[in-house]
């Protein structure tokens, strides 16, 4: 039995008949297989079939925050998934309006179906992401979201740093970043906020002309460093894009500390550390080389 087969006959355990007509499957997400298919109304539904145990136990904390942002974000007609099945074994949703700004072809190279330099969408994420962080952290904390406080933003990467220092080689120039940026008292934030935490185009929803109507995958969602929301428009559009996007915030209410761009430069350029830290989870041996060939291409 294949996959596309497998996951429509979960659904269907649960009550939701779908059709395998026209349905995809995607494998890009780390922790989640996901199957589009319509029912007979021709209504798509989205299935987040979980690859690992330790993903199902985070869906209680997802379904908080879900329910925390959505009217939030409502209010600029952006919306977020609504869970009709949550189970350890399936998540299954009506798919929202919209599509991806970027998908993985079949052999994992990514597919742009927008700018993600253009000024447009810079000035769009930066209004987004000034409502979303308008969420107060005493909301989040009686909605049940996980709360960071700056310290402890801080001690949370000082402690992933020495995990990973201690699992893998590390080059010793990306290990000396690392300390100078621990050690750096002007990027780290006075502050936290309600983050989403890997809000990139892959995770935003578009519809034609640019407008966002949807945010996807909020498993990693919780109150912490505003910057970790700005990281991967640097990373895909350089400065002048960030800044764009920092200006936007700014004026849709987003309050900037003084090391906020600089922040987000070095949590980027910490990305081997989420995928070393992936690897460790998962434990498989081809992700512990894939992070390895990250953490010290000399290897």
């Amino acid at each position: 039995m294949n996959t596309l087969d497998e996951a429509l006959s979960l659904a269907a355990s649960h009550g939701l008949c779908l059709s395998a007509g026209g349905a995809t499957v995607s494998e890009a997400g780390l922790d989640y297989r996901v199957v589009m298919a319509s029912n007979e109304a021709g209504q798509v539904w989205v299935l987040r079939i979980p690859r690992r145990e330790d993903v199902a136990r985070g869906m209680a904390a997802e379904v908080a925050i879900l329910e925390l942002v959505s009217p939030v974000l409502g209010l600029d007609g952006i919306e977020v998934p609504d869970w009709r099945i949550r189970r350890p074994e399936l998540i299954a949703y009506p798919a929202l309006p919209g599509a991806p700004g970027l998908t993985l072809s079949e052999a994992g190279e990514p597919i742009w179906h927008m700018d993600p330099a253009s000024p447009d969408y810079a000035a769009r994420l930066g209004r987004l992401l000034g409502r979303l962080h308008s969420v107060t952290a005493a909301e989040a904390a009686t909605a049940g979201v996980e709360i960071r406080s700056p310290d402890e933003v801080r001690q949370a990467w000082r402690d992933d740093v020495a995990r990973v220092s201690a699992e893998f080689t590390v080059a010793p120039a990306l290990a000396g970043a690392w300390q100078t940026w621990l050690e750096d008292d002007a990027c780290w934030p006075d502050h936290t906020v309600m983050t989403h935490g890997e809000i990139y185009p892959a995770h935003i929803l578009f519809r034609d002309g640019g407008a966002i109507t949807g945010v996807l995958d909020w498993t990693t969602a919780r109150v912490d460093d505003p910057a970790r929301d700005f990281a991967a428009q640097y990373g895909a559009a350089g400065e002048e894009m960030l800044q764009a996007a920092l200006d936007a915030y700014s004026v849709a209410g987003g309050r900037i500390y003084p090391g906020l761009a600089a922040q987000a430069r070095h949590l980027w350029d910490a990305s081997p550390l989420g995928y070393a830290l992936y690897a460790l989870t998962t434990g498989a041996e081809a992700d512990h080389a894939a992070a390895s060939a990250l953490l010290d291409p000399a290897e």
